[in-house]
């Protein structure tokens, strides 16, 4: 049985650009799929997954599981004659997507679902979405949940009005998630100074004189129905927080008592998210807090992404050892996807063997025999913390 084709598309536009590029209508396919481009859409979308890496044409045969790399050179050919990817030869063939291709990539026709003669036993899954660009320009690179797609789910959620608190280590990516699915974030960054003020607004003194209440983010979120995220919730004391619960019940309200007990009502898409590290010192999730929220998404370190994104092997593997240590008590502190990331910067820029001293360097004191113990075994090389040599 052969998959129909997408419906035809009119001229110029940027899906019919993609399938004259794809070589769309050509013998080009993936063995077994029996689909047109399918093989180019595999290929376009592992690129957009890592728009900061120059990938070999083997790495992408293996990683996107293609039968043959000249196929996926022909198809990586093809984008690189569309603009949608560089082709640097140094002297192996290796491939980067550019800004146009990550924009293309983004309007390629979903994969269609696969039928039973091509061994699926049901419906296909559904085809990865591009990176999401975040507020400070870096891209959020979406993964599985549930169903779906984190990014989308959440956006789902919001629609609902199922509240959620994600847990987990500092530098998972908790925030970079919320930050991807809600372009009209607002945040407070919670901590134990954090005070009702910092929610409500406060009276704020003018520039000719006298004072001028200035409402804060959960009043703002609330008016004009935005996502209000509170990073860090379980260092905020629980009778603060509790500024929350009658904005999060049915009642969607609330009174500022320092502005005349003026009344707020939440306008629709309000929607808060909290956020909590389990292991940071101080953090203590009440009942009251919890129960507030239906979901409670664990969030770890996604370490395939941690590799397609330049991390080297060696590193990815002391960084699993390390948190598996975290996990049963025999360290304080492991390298999450944001310390990894960290290392691929300081390695393009200072070297391979400033990056391992700087990321030695950056464990917190009582844990950084254990993060230079893991590196050494790993990468095979004596790791001090960085410092300046003599002149």
């Amino acid at each position: 049985m052969t998959t129909p084709r997408p419906p035809a598309l009119p001229a110029g536009s940027p899906q019919n650009d993609q399938a004259s590029a794809s070589g769309a209508g050509t013998p080009a396919t993936e063995a077994g799929s029996g689909r047109s481009g399918y093989l180019y859409r595999k290929v376009a979308l592992h690129l957009a997954d890592h728009p900061d890496t120059i990938l070999k044409v083997g790495e992408i045969t293996r990683a996107i599981g293609a039968p043959s790399s000249g196929a996926v050179f022909e198809a990586l050919k093809k984008m690189a004659a569309a603009g949608h990817a560089t082709h640097h030869r140094d002297p192996h063939h290796r491939f980067q997507i550019t800004q146009a291709g990550i924009d293309a990539a983004g309007t390629l026709p979903p994969a269609a679902p696969r039928t039973r003669s091509s061994g699926s036993a049901g419906g296909g899954r559904q085809a990865r979405p591009a990176p999401v660009p975040r507020p400070n320009g870096t891209l959020y690179h979406p993964r599985r949940l549930g169903k779906g797609w984190d990014v989308e789910e959440l956006r789902r959620l919001r629609t609902q009005q199922v509240p959620m608190l994600l847990y987990g280590p500092p530098g998972t990516g908790k925030t970079a998630m919320v930050e991807a699915a809600f372009p009209d974030l607002l945040t407070v960054a919670g901590t134990g100074d954090t005070v009702v003020d910092d929610f409500l607004g406060s009276y704020n003194p003018m520039p000719g004189g006298g004072y001028e209440f200035v409402h804060g983010p959960l009043v703002t979120a609330m008016r004009e129905g935005r996502v209000l995220l509170v990073d860090d919730a379980t260092l905020i004391p629980p009778r603060v927080l509790a500024v929350l619960y009658p904005a999060m019940d049915g009642r969607g309200m609330i009174t500022i008592p320092s502005h005349g007990n003026e009344t707020v009502q939440a306008a629709d898409g309000f929607y808060i998210v909290a956020g909590h590290n389990p292991g940071v010192h101080g953090a203590v999730l009440t009942e009251a807090l919890a129960s507030r929220f239906t979901v409670h998404l664990h969030v770890t370190t996604d370490w395939d992404l941690a590799r397609q994104l330049g991390v080297p092997k060696p590193v990815v593997a002391a960084a699993i050892d390390l948190n598996a240590d975290l996990a049963a008590g025999k360290t304080v502190w492991a390298p999450q996807l944001r310390e990894l990331l960290g290392f691929v910067k300081v390695r393009d820029h200072l070297g391979m063997t400033a990056a391992l001293a700087n990321l030695a360097g950056i464990a917190p004191e009582d844990a950084r025999d254990d993060v230079t113990a893991a590196l050494s075994r790993h990468t095979g090389t004596p790791i001090t913390a960085l410092a300046l040599g003599k002149r």
